[in-house]
């Protein structure tokens, strides 16, 4: 394998589950040195190249081939160094040891606040000095336009050019921006602009030789319809999210369809449903978030549609409407899974908290939506392109991966995407402290437990962090302390414009913020030497997430860097997830019985039933497109699209 990069062309690798990760340069045996303990004494045994002129051989020594393990080395301290130069950020040891482990091809887990985002930067310029086109891949706009900022300095210093690619950015924006060394942008930007090169590429889209002959045809008659470079190098920020929370659900490029007919459609079929009685004519399962019609349902919903049009005059169309509607009135909830913003429907993203505008549910659900919230039904669209994360992450050359909390998932991010995982010790002693889980009875007296404490809290000069899992269940605290005199901020998908602000001043003393998701994965909450003083930023979980990896990344916004601080879970029996994943009889008995313990394992045992299930539904996506793909090899069109 050569480490010379195919300048101008659209590089990728053919997708297959579980192919291993290619490092970044091929030495021999490369997996050995992640035994090494000799490594760092190796790393700094390296003098560092200082002058524009050093940089310079680095980047004509790194595109060439059989590069040696030394000369990575010194390209890595060179950055290093230049990060000390430039940005005043000197890369400890365990941050070097990071970013050369994700050079050798694998996914590190760093404790929070252990300094990602420079390790990302640092493996980021070794890739760019060897010529290859780097996507930083993080989980929202806020981080991606974060991180492209504080770190641009130390890239540009590289002789790098350095961009920022955001949800809203126009098509020229976008393009000129995926030109740049080193483009920082999130998982879903990336893959919807990849989808869009294939659907430009057209039937010419079917294999690696074809796609570059599709590039070079285009730039030679002056035309460049491409958004990306090709899929070359990947540093993947909160890897476990996008690699594993995100990835149970494809990502599809639709266009309208044109259709007088759905606003109608949708409106009857609401009104139509809202006469049927769960129980007696439909069945609703929580934990699987499905709904269907019993016996019963089919001929009470024949009956009430015998005035409703033609549409409705066959059982198989209105069945089909009746669940849809179902789906919409009972699994979708407003303040939830959606909110209402500017007069349309906003999905709100599960794992970040934070409002999707641009996105839409399929299967003319989302329109059953905008019909129960009596909005304007827009048309449905028409899936033109898909494709998974497994089968879009596969096609890079060179991928790497980090997160804080990667370590659950280790056994599946090797097998489909083929990195293994190492973990970075701390480079300071965590002064983190757990002070316990408390399961009480009800949403009342875990409301009025949760307000004490935050005020506790706060009279010790304390800042506080109450961390929930919906825009819902944030107003709800919020308005409980509101009730109880206490000053605050919130945070959730409907203040994402004061995001920033509100993050910036959580670590003052006294502080009491409120957030959904939004104030987890990559939120620096930076406190000041009074709440320092006072024992440093408090942490209260009041839900379960559906993954403990997520609980994780919440406890882990405080104490980073050494500094100190403490987390809490103050949890109630009537947490979503367990009323979904825990039988009725089991969750009555355990709010009659004063059992700590069982309380606390019956929400351990609904996160555990979530687990298995999504990892079955992941699993179940990766099959179903490997059969795709296979049964559209046959006629040579592209297996990413539909």
């Amino acid at each position: 394998m050569s480490s010379v990069p195919v300048l101008g062309s659209y590089g990728e690798r053919a997708s297959k589950v579980g192919q291993r990760a290619l490092p970044a340069f091929a030495f021999p045996n490369p997996r050995a040195s992640l035994r090494s303990k000799r490594i760092m004494e190796f790393l700094k045994s390296v003098e560092p190249g200082e002058a524009a002129e050093d940089i310079d051989a680095l980047r004509a020594s790194l595109r060439r081939p059989n590069v040696t393990r030394r000369l990575v080395a010194r390209a890595l301290s060179t950055a290093g160094h230049t990060a000390t130069r430039t940005i005043s950020l000197s890369p400890h040891d365990v941050q070097l040891f990071a970013a050369w482990t994700m050079l050798q091809g694998s996914a590190v887990e760093m404790e929070t606040g252990e300094g990602k985002t420079l390790v990302a930067a640092l493996v980021a310029g070794v890739h760019g000095l060897a010529g290859r086109a780097v996507h930083v891949v993080t989980s929202n706009d806020y981080l991606a336009e974060r991180d492209a900022e504080a770190m641009g300095p130390l890239l540009a210093a590289l002789g790098l050019s350095v961009a920022c690619v955001r949800g809203g950015d126009a098509d020229d924006i976008r393009r000129r921006s995926y030109g740049a060394d080193v483009v920082y942008v999130t998982a879903k930007c990336l893959m919807f602009d990849y989808l869009r090169d294939r659907l430009a590429l057209g039937e010419l889209g079917g294999s690696q030789l074809r796609t570059e002959l599709a590039v070079l045809r285009a730039e030679a008659a002056g035309r460049r319809p491409f958004f990306l470079r090709g899929l070359q190098a990947a540093v993947v920020d909160e890897a476990d999210s996008i690699f594993i929370d995100d990835a149970a659900v494809p990502l599809i490029i639709s266009v309208p369809k044109p259709d007088r007919e759905q606003a109608e459609i949708a409106a009857r079929a609401i009104a139509l449903v809202g006469a049927l009685t769960q129980g007696r004519d439909f069945s609703l399962d929580p934990a699987a978030r499905t709904v269907g019609l019993t016996d019963a349902g089919r001929q009470r919903l024949a009956e009430l549609a015998r005035t409703a049009g033609p549409i409705f005059a066959g059982a198989r169309w209105r069945e089909h409407y009746a669940n849809q509607a179902l789906t919409a009135v009972h699994v979708f909830l407003r303040d939830r899974d959606y909110i209402i913003q500017n007069g349309a429907i906003a999905i709100v993203d599960a794992g970040t908290g934070r409002a999707m505008a641009d996105r839409s549910w399929e299967r003319g659900l989302h329109q059953m939506v905008q019909a129960k919230e009596g909005i304007d039904v827009t048309a449905p669209g028409e899936a033109v392109a898909r494709i998974t994360h497994q089968s879009f992450f596969q096609r890079y050359r060179h991928i790497s991966g980090m997160s804080g909390t990667l370590w659950e998932a280790r056994r599946e991010i090797d097998s489909v995407y083929g990195l293994p995982t190492v973990r970075i010790p701390p480079h300071r002693k965590r002064r983190r402290r757990n002070l316990g889980s408390k399961v009480l009875a009800t949403i009342g007296s875990q409301t009025v437990a949760i307000v004490e404490r935050a005020k506790l809290m706060q009279a010790m000069g304390r800042p506080v962090l109450i961390g929930s899992r919906s825009v819902a269940a944030s107003e709800r605290l919020s308005e409980a302390l509101s009730r109880a005199g206490v000053v605050h901020q919130i945070l959730n998908a409907r203040s994402e414009r004061e995001e920033a602000e509100i993050i910036a001043g959580a670590g003052n003393a006294r502080r009491i913020t409120v957030a959904t998701a939004m104030a987890g994965r990559g939120t620096d909450i930076r406190i000041c030497a009074e709440a320092a003083a006072a024992g440093g930023l408090h942490v209260i979980a009041t839900e379960r997430h559906e993954a403990r990896r997520v609980d994780r990344q919440l406890f882990g916004r405080t104490a980073r860097q050494g500094d100190p601080g403490s987390f809490e879970e103050i949890l109630c029996l009537e947490d979503e997830i367990v009323q979904r994943h825990i039988p009725l009889w089991i969750r009555r008995l355990a709010q009659h019985a004063p059992l700590p313990g069982l309380r606390r394992a019956l929400l351990a045992l609904a996160q555990i039933r979530i687990a298995r299930r999504q990892q079955s539904v992941r699993a179940a996506l990766c099959r179903a497109e490997a059969a795709e793909a296979a049964l559209l090899g046959f006629s040579g069109r592209d297996g990413a699209r539909r």
